[in-house]
């Protein structure tokens, strides 16, 4: 194989991921990951040659990513979420960028030694997240042994304080107060399966993904829970389906009568976050 540049390397990932119908930014991410040159400072040096390990990894994995749609985060180990990396594996929902703004939500309410609880933490990211930029309390929650691992492995990485717990939603805080509940649980119906990319359909881990109800499941589980706590949180932050604002709105409002609910739209415009506040 002739040695290429960074640039010629873009150049020919790019329309191999565009023949196979794939988002061409992943070749940019799999080349900032491989080389260690992250945003401008790939393209400034785009006339330097590769060397033979970094060409031959960065085209296999884009090769993959094209022809099976593994995401790239799966085939680099990590994932970006708030301005830091994280471990990802098959086990764990990969992070969205909506979720970052739940984390702006929850980040601008909480409160100096104020408990803060994730319920479904999945990787960590928010727990993890929420730990290092706020000077609240938290816990995080998890029904999988494999996910509370990585989160496990985040947490420690990263240099968080988190308490993990195995357990559905807020079972294993039972007796504990809880100052503000953020959830981002699965939301999505088994009828939209088919519907979904297959970066997502067929690597997320579907216990992260898929809920009865027509997705509701998960809210309405937590907001049983929440109506039986004798102490009540003063927030509840849940991200939510782009159709489920008016639902899980009215759960949330049985479970805390006197709260003020609001239905809040991402960077898109989609209902995307409810929260419940006190």
């Amino acid at each position: 194989m002739d040695t290429m540049t960074i640039r010629e390397a873009l150049h020919r990932a790019s329309s191999f991921l565009r023949e196979y119908g794939r988002e061409e930014r992943v070749g940019e991410l799999l080349l900032e990951f491989y080389t260690g040159l992250e945003g401008p400072a790939l393209h400034l040096e785009g006339d330097r040659p590769l060397s033979s390990e970094e060409q031959h990894s960065f085209m296999e994995a884009v090769r993959t990513h094209a022809l099976t749609g593994k995401p790239y985060q799966h085939i680099t180990g990590e994932a970006h979420f708030y301005g830091r990396n994280f471990v990802v594996t098959p086990d764990v929902l990969i992070p969205r960028q909506e979720t970052e703004e739940l984390m702006d939500l929850v980040r601008s309410c909480a409160g100096t030694g104020e408990r803060i609880a994730d319920i479904g933490t999945g990787s960590g990211v928010l727990a993890v997240t929420l730990a290092l930029e706020t000077e609240a309390v938290v816990s995080a929650t998890d029904i999988s042994p494999a996910a509370l691992e990585i989160a496990r492995q985040n947490s420690e990485r990263l240099g968080a304080e988190v308490r993990f717990f195995e357990g559905s939603f807020l079972t294993p805080l039972e007796g504990e107060h809880v100052d503000i509940l953020v959830s981002n649980p699965p939301y999505i119906s088994w009828r939209e399966k088919e519907e979904l990319d297959t970066t997502v359909r067929d690597y997320d881990p579907e216990l992260a993904l898929f809920a009865e109800e027509d997705g509701l499941a998960a809210y309405a589980a937590m907001c049983r829970e929440l109506k039986e706590r004798p102490q009540k949180p003063r927030m509840a932050a849940f991200e939510i389906g782009h159709t489920q604002g008016e639902a899980v709105a009215r759960l949330l409002g049985e479970a805390l009568p006197g709260y003020r609910l609001r239905v809040h739209k991402d960077l898109n415009g989609k209902d995307r976050f409810v929260t419940a506040c006190h």
